[in-house]
């Protein structure tokens, strides 16, 4: 999944400085608002909430923001909302799974914006249980490429916490752990004075699908028109990219 991996993390950091700037905040300030909701305002005592707060900051999310996010969602604030949960299923082009997770105040709005993308961008809908089996819950924490840190002293600081694995993605280090190794791993990285960008729950497919670069660019489109919608949080895919594939489609 590395090529998927390289994909993604390149993606979130253009993100940081186009035009996705704002929505890309207004997720990262939603995930907040539900950790504090969930367990507490606390980060110190709210594992969940101190990787949300510290995920934002590196993406440059104003401290204010974040403040008021916090208070929003311990419930110190009044404006705070009451967001679910929702997964959908579906396939995208070239029959690539799709995990799509929405955070969301309003359901009927969340299906309708999911279905319309996906019917647009050469998508799907699945019935439930018919994709997820496909996907596991997995830890997953990125580790910039920092003063001369190779592979191998990330695997050595992680892996008697419960790190199942360490992928090199070029320019940042995939760290894969069960969910529940989560917390484990990245104090782990924190104990050896190893920086990591961000640590969170996700799924990650069991087979890949490769993707040629005109497939990868369809799949492309309809997980960033997916994406757009602010009630989509994150779309989990089993695609697989080369680095050839990854340079032509640009």
């Amino acid at each position: 999944m590395s090529g998927h991996s390289k994909w993604a993390t390149t993606k979130h950091k253009k993100a940081v400085v186009d035009a996705k700037r704002g929505k890309l905040f207004a997720k990262l300030i939603k995930n907040i608002e539900v950790a504090a909701r969930t367990g507490g305002g606390d980060p110190d005592g709210n594992p969940t909430l101190f990787d949300a707060i510290q995920k934002a900051r590196r993406t440059s999310v104003p401290t204010d923001n974040i403040d008021r996010a916090v208070k929003r969602g311990s419930g110190a604030d009044a404006g705070g909302v009451d967001y679910q949960t929702i997964m959908y299923e579906g396939y995208g082009p070239g029959g690539v799974a799709l995990l799509i997770e929405c955070l969301t105040d309003n359901r009927n709005r969340a299906a309708s914006e999911v279905r319309t993308a996906m019917t647009r961008n050469g998508g799907t809908m699945a019935d439930p249980g018919s994709v997820s089996f496909l996907f596991s819950r997995k830890g997953l924490v990125i580790v910039p490429q920092q003063n001369g840190i190779s592979e191998d002293d990330v695997l050595a600081a992680v892996l008697d916490a419960g790190a199942e694995e360490v992928n090199d993605l070029g320019e940042s280090f995939e760290v894969v752990s069960e969910a529940t190794d989560l917390i484990a791993v990245r104090t782990a990285l924190q104990h050896a004075g190893i920086d990591y960008d961000s640590a969170d729950a996700s799924f990650l497919p069991s087979a890949s699908t490769a993707l040629d670069a005109d497939t990868a660019r369809k799949v492309f489109k309809l997980i960033d028109a997916l994406e757009d919608s602010d009630d989509v949080q994150n779309v989990y895919a089993n695609f697989d990219v080369s680095d050839d594939v990854l340079a032509e489609v640009g």
